[in-house]
């Protein structure tokens, strides 16, 4: 049986399973559209009981209208965000003031990069860098303004309002619900911009046009997002974890309608494209790169455009290496060395397991190597090799006894007379030890070159 595929299915577990503790959170986008968790109620404590979907006929959303899945939808009552809200909501069955639905507050869902909702009392600002205001307010108009001043953390508060800072103090300013952060920007009403006197925070790396990552994890994020990225992109991230033996990616969101729009990974040390995605060709599955040095590659072309994506990287790192005991022998005699005892299945099957405990992918090379002796026998075609090698020398030995044979036969070739004389030509006779030669030649008209041997 091939071990090749029950390998590659416990690599891809296991690495999947690195990524998911990497960041406790199950929302990549600012508004939550990409939630699928399991949260059924408006909040974890108290909170209102979420209807089924495929029970909401009478309102919009619902499974016969949307019957394969669009925006999450199922034959569940989990929170989700079809229409491209603020956040995930859900239908609930008790009407207050004519509402029938609710936003839910899911503490998991909230997009790396974003810090939370927190309060603003004015006196000091949470942020107490640069701000300003605009009516055309959206999450990456705040980033980006605020990068451009050198801070590394940008808010909005209230939909229209943007605040700049470095630091943030939580004994101040104390992290609210984030349902309390749910005003929408007023330069997109699919983003929330905080709320009143409530400031939802982000870092201003994300949405940047290129970076260098040393962190062994981290998520990057396309050029302006979680706005659409701008056409004539063309951005570079280096993601360099020293010592790392893999680096895993996993794209968590990916919106690319553009074929000529593209997403590349190549191994930081030779340049080699290693994946390519685009419109046409997503990625279905987390890429595993055995290198310590990727770089990310985004380009845009002029036409269209579109929110981009979220990938995450994790790096792995080979284990340390153990020292290695000596099996001692009966009577207190060291036994053979490694390489020449004879490996068993228990020997490849503990060390297989030390390798995942390790967590490196060199369990690879372990699982996959044969347990049994090697094979010492001569390989079919090296005999075949050899008796056409015997063959030939036997046929050359014979062909050389052949020609020496003839050579020194004293037979002469005859000459008939009618041909001699026929021809005003002479002929030179050269006589030797061992053989006799006849070849015509042309007579000088000097007498002086004429040969002794010469006659008419």
């Amino acid at each position: 049986m091939d071990p090749s595929p029950i390998v590659a299915l416990f690599v891809a577990a296991f690495l999947s399973a690195a990524t998911s503790d990497a960041f406790q959170t199950e929302c990549y986008t600012a508004n939550g559209k990409d939630y699928r968790g399991r949260q059924n109620q408006t909040f974890l404590q108290g909170g209102k009981p979420c209807l089924y979907w495929n029970e909401t006929l009478q309102h919009p959303y619902n499974t016969v209208k949307y019957p394969n899945g669009e925006g999450g939808l199922g034959k569940h009552n989990y929170c989700r965000n079809p229409d491209g809200d603020v956040r995930p909501w859900c239908y609930i069955a008790d009407h207050e003031d004519g509402i029938y639905w609710k936003y839910c507050d899911i503490p998991t869902c909230r997009m790396p990069g974003s810090l939370g909702c927190f309060t603003d009392s004015g006196e000091p600002p949470t942020l107490t860098g640069t701000s300003e205001t605009s009516n055309k307010l959206t999450i990456q108009n705040c980033i980006s303004f605020c990068r451009k001043q050198k801070y590394k953390l940008a808010g909005m508060e209230s939909g229209y309002a943007c605040f700049c800072g470095n630091d943030l103090d939580y004994r101040l300013h104390g992290e609210a619900a984030s349902s309390e952060c749910n005003h929408v920007c007023f330069g997109d009403h699919t983003q929330p911009c905080g709320g009143d006197g409530r400031v939802i925070i982000f870092d201003t790396r994300v949405g940047a046009c290129g970076g260098n990552y040393t962190s062994p994890s981290a998520v990057v994020y396309s050029p302006d997002f979680p706005d659409n990225y701008n056409t004539g992109r063309a951005c570079y991230w280096t993601i360099q974890v020293p010592g790392a033996s893999a680096i895993l990616f996993n794209f968590t969101f990916f919106e690319i309608i553009d074929q000529t729009d593209m997403v590349e990974l190549l191994d930081g040390h030779t340049n080699h494209v290693v994946a390519r995605f685009d419109g046409r060709n997503p990625p279905r599955s987390a890429i595993n790169i055995t290198a310590d040095f990727v770089i990310l590659y985004f380009y845009s072309d002029r036409t269209n455009q579109a929110q981009g994506f979220a990938v995450l990287y994790q790096a792995l790192k080979a284990p340390e290496p153990r020292p290695k005991e000596e099996d001692k022998g009966v009577g207190g005699e060291a036994s053979l060395p490694a390489s020449t005892a004879e490996p068993s299945l228990e020997s490849v099957t503990g060390k297989s397991n030390d390798s995942t405990a390790g967590q490196s992918s060199q369990i690879l090379y372990v699982i996959t190597s044969s347990p049994t002796m090697p094979d010492h026998n001569m390989p079919v075609w090296t005999i075949y090799a050899l008796a056409a090698l015997l063959t030939l020398t036997v046929i050359a030995m014979i062909a050389k006894l052949l020609l020496h044979i003839t050579v020194k036969s004293p037979t002469i070739p005859s000459i008939s007379s009618s041909e001699a004389c026929s021809q005003n030509e002479p002929w030179i006779i050269f006589y030797r030890p061992s053989t006799i030669s006849f070849f015509k030649k042309k007579l000088k008209n000097h007498h002086g070159d004429l040969s002794p041997l010469v006659g008419n």
